[in-house]
């Protein structure tokens, strides 16, 4: 791991910090880091949902044209998986993920965005995907990702224009799912988070599988999909577990252990 990318781990929650200042530009380094971040918080079992934060200013104000700016076709080839596989990584990581969005979350920084489970934006955020302005179109999943998110009617209109989203629209189009003070943000992201720290982590586990995966194919593939993710739990403790603890006293948070 990189020193401008850390997992800092507090009673179950990992927060992913994005610390490159001023502006969180996202170079290689940064990108690798990200990578080695998610193996390490999808492996801790003391790590039960995570945040991507960049910090009170900026989130992430895009990729850093200065180390790209000089690159050749042959050298895109090769640096393209990257931007792929670190945004990838964050998207496959097995436990829930939101990104609290301060400042801008721009192009790159949108797309990390994107990758997670769930946004929380400050009320003076601003996001967007802008790429079309340097001739180049989002290379990180932003076309995939964002169309998936607010549907290819409102993906071309971003990225087509490369227009800047204000908070506001981000939250009326579906591209953020609330907008709170600055100040707040973090803290708002911790609390989301926390509602699954001693959940059943298989079975959010599976949720989530099962949700991604099945958005990739048709409906009958999705049900077996979840058929079998389902079927799989309860080979879990946390099946036995949860299924007692309802017939013992109904409704309520079950003794999870997380196996």
């Amino acid at each position: 791991m990189t020193d401008l990318v850390r997992l800092e781990v507090l009673d179950g929650i990992g927060t992913i910090r994005l610390d490159r200042p001023p502006m969180n530009a996202l170079n290689a380094e940064i990108q690798h880091g990200l990578i080695a971040a998610c193996r390490e918080a999808a492996e801790r079992k003391d790590v039960a949902a995570v945040i991507v934060w960049g910090g009170e200013k900026v989130f992430a104000a895009g990729a850093d044209i200065k180390e790209m700016e000089t690159m050749s076709y042959t050298d895109m080839v090769d640096h393209s998986a990257l931007l792929q596989d670190f945004t990838r990584s964050l998207a496959q990581l097995p436990k829930p993920t939101v990104a609290a969005i301060t400042g801008y979350a721009l192009g790159g920084g949108c797309e990390v965005a994107l990758a997670c489970d769930f946004r929380i934006a400050a009320d003076d955020a601003v996001l967007g995907q802008p790429e079309v302005s340097l001739g180049i179109i989002p290379g990180a999943g932003g076309t995939q990702r964002l169309a998936r998110l607010v549907g290819p009617s409102r993906a071309k209109d971003l990225v087509f224009s490369g227009r800047f989203v204000k908070a506001p629209e981000a939250l009326a189009i579906g591209l953020v799912d609330s907008v709170v003070p600055a100040s707040e943000v973090y803290e708002s992201a911790r609390s989301m988070m926390a509602r699954y720290v001693g959940g059943p982590a298989y079975a959010l586990r599976a949720a989530k599988e099962a949700i991604d995966l099945g958005l990739e194919t048709d409906l009958e593939r999705g049900l077996e999909i979840e058929r079998m993710l389902f079927s799989g739990l309860f080979a879990t403790k946390d099946r036995a577990i949860g299924m007692r603890h309802f017939v013992d006293k109904g409704r309520g948070p079950a003794p999870f252990e997380g196996t």
